[in-house]
């Protein structure tokens, strides 16, 4: 008898369907796996088989034919063991059932039948909504995550006799829902806060800026002056995620496996801080069946790359384009794929070799440049706002005055986010000003004639590229953003180039 079972497999971000044919039939018993198994699911056959007896039901004899469809796409992993257990199951007759076709089925099996968490879930249950299923059968620690594409019964299975019974209608489960709502309320008490920095209060306000207009930024200074601990509470000023922005990032964690059992959906900005002794693939993506890296576990949030030198150049370079792209495009022999990597850069390095401002450092003026020299041109015109970090004056760590808190300064940064989604909303590609191309720039970035004379003066006596010019425009439409004043002024470019003024003092 032939049965056939509804399941579905990632590529890149994006599930497609996968049918499971199974065929019980005469002869030597066997079990065969066919459509391009990867050894996870060749290996699948004796924890089906073993699920199977453990669960109480018969040992399938005869010989068995397993079809995983589309045949030409190679199939990975251990989440289609339940789809074809529930498939040798109808096959040998051992389960009766019409709901086969209105569920998508996905599931690893232990060895006792229990039913375990698997990868990639909530792109599945996108997939499922899609193509008009009724609802999917997901492991129970995965349900929270399928659960919040609404108009989809999401039925938790905690082992391979449940998941027999409920599609033989010998049991009901009740779908599992979540309160999408409830996600979003969060508390800020327990995280870092702005107000715990002392002194700092120019870094802040680059960082404000940063935010604002989702700008990459790399701060300078030596050795504990607070580069990091800035750096780590940048996330508490960001405006919070849209539901679409959650559930794209949501989707690119499920595929690597970084959601927490039960977890539904990721309702913060993610902060992603990567060592410098980080590869390619694990900063871009890749490896020989290509995951996100670094660069789109970030999506939508902040990449923290600190001790910026001591990352390998070549891992630097291939920044380049998904920083200008909002992108990575990974090709590999079996094909291409491509990751969205939407994030703000936020690196840190120290000025000299030995930490020190140039002026104070002890290491040759060679010595520096070499050092230096590590970040390339193309990638540090990339970043709009170059800010120094002093050390911190003694009277000010010592003081009893606090800063602003994080929850004040991310309010003027929302009120800031709202007008530029309110410039953009005929460009929904464009989230913030730091997505602006050259046609907007044009747009939105008229200067009167003093504040051009103003930048070009800049440009001249700075010796900045093209590209920097771009950015301290971008920087200064931000700027007005949070002053609420509709056209860029004097005041705002002034402020926008003092933000390079370390390509000249550095890198000159």
């Amino acid at each position: 008898m032939l049965s056939k079972v509804c399941s579905a497999a990632v590529n890149g971000i994006e599930a497609y369907p996968v049918e499971v044919e199974v065929n019980a039939g005469w002869g030597d018993t066997l079990i065969i796996i066919v459509g391009l198994p990867d050894a996870a699911v060749k290996e699948s056959r004796d924890r089906v088989t073993t699920a199977l007896t453990n669960s109480g039901f018969k040992f399938p004899m005869g010989r068995t034919t397993i079809n995983l469809a589309p045949a030409d796409v190679k199939k990975e992993g251990p989440s289609f063991d339940l789809p074809i257990a529930l498939g040798m199951l109808a096959a040998s007759e051992q389960i009766e059932t019409d709901q086969l076709d209105n569920f998508v089925v996905v599931g690893e099996l232990a060895l006792t039948g229990a039913v375990r968490s698997c990868k990639g879930v909530l792109p599945i249950a996108l997939r499922a909504k899609a193509d008009g299923k009724v609802g999917v059968l997901v492991p129970a620690d995965n349900a929270s995550e399928a659960a919040v594409v609404a108009g989809l019964q999401v039925i938790p299975i905690q082992n391979l006799r449940e998941a027999a019974q409920f599609l033989e209608g010998e049991i009901k489960i009740a779908p599992t829902k979540v309160d999408l709502a409830k996600m979003f309320e969060h508390s800020p008490d327990d995280e870092a806060d702005f107000a715990e920095v002392k002194g700092q209060e120019n870094v802040k306000r680059a960082l404000e800026i940063a935010a604002a207009g989702g700008h990459n930024a790399l701060l300078i200074g030596p050795p504990g002056t607070g580069k990091s601990m800035l750096a780590k509470r940048l996330a508490t000023i960001l405006p919070p995620l849209t539901l679409d922005e959650a559930l794209e990032t949501t989707k690119i964690h499920s595929i690597v496996g970084l959601l927490a059992a039960g977890q539904a959906l990721i309702t913060q900005r993610p902060f992603r801080a990567p060592h410098h002794t980080a590869s390619d693939a694990g900063l871009l993506g890749g490896n020989i069946n290509p995951t996100p890296g670094e660069i789109s576990l970030a999506h939508h949030g902040v990449l923290f790359l600190d001790e910026l030198p001591e990352f390998k150049r070549s891992v630097l370079e291939t920044m380049r384009q998904p920083l200008e792209d909002g992108r990575v495009t990974i090709s590999r022999a079996a094909g291409t794929l491509t990751f969205p990597a939407q994030f703000m850069l936020i690196a840190a390095m120290n000025p000299t070799p030995d930490g020190k401002m140039p002026h104070e450092s002890k290491s040759s003026p060679r010595e520096i440049q070499n050092y230096l020299g590590r970040i390339s041109g193309p990638l540090l015109d990339r970043i709009d706002l170059h800010i120094e970090v002093p050390a911190v004056k003694f009277r000010e760590m010592a003081g009893e005055k606090t800063g602003e808190s994080s929850a004040q300064i991310r309010e003027r940064v929302i009120a800031a986010r709202q007008r530029q989604i309110a410039r953009f909303k005929e460009r929904p590609k464009i989230t913030c000003n730091a997505r602006m191309g050259s046609k907007e720039l044009k747009q939105f970035c008229d200067l009167d004639e003093p504040t051009k004379e103003l930048l070009k003066f800049a440009m001249t006596d700075m010796n900045l590229s093209a590209r920097a010019y771009d950015r301290i425009l971008k920087v200064a439409r931000t700027i007005a953003d949070l002053a609420g004043a509709e056209k860029i002024l004097g005041d705002h470019v002034s402020e926008a180039i003092q933000f390079r003024s370390l390509d000249r003092q550095m890198w000159g």
